[in-house]
């Protein structure tokens, strides 16, 4: 997959999930993968993630960083079933 694989859509990210969306986003190469391919991110990176985007409320971004894991990992398996 390239960068032109990727559709030009822009999304609006509401204020109050934007810390979370940056620790995802800068999450991207933290995959962990198996043999049926890709279960989740590594969670062991995000206590240091927290920390260099300053985030105070770490249970609030981790559960929003959740909603979103989850919204890729359905993604992510509905493209590999095609």
């Amino acid at each position: 997959m390239t960068l032109d694989d990727l559709d030009d859509v822009e999304i609006d990210v509401l204020p109050d999930v934007w810390p979370a969306f940056c620790i995802f986003r800068d999450m991207f190469t933290q995959w962990r993968t198996g043999i049926g391919g890709v279960t989740g991110l590594d969670y062991n990176v995000l206590p240091w993630m927290m920390r260099i985007h300053g985030i105070d409320d770490e249970a609030g971004a981790l559960q929003d960083v959740r909603v979103m894991e989850a919204a890729a990992l359905r993604t992510i398996h509905k493209n590999q079933n095609h």
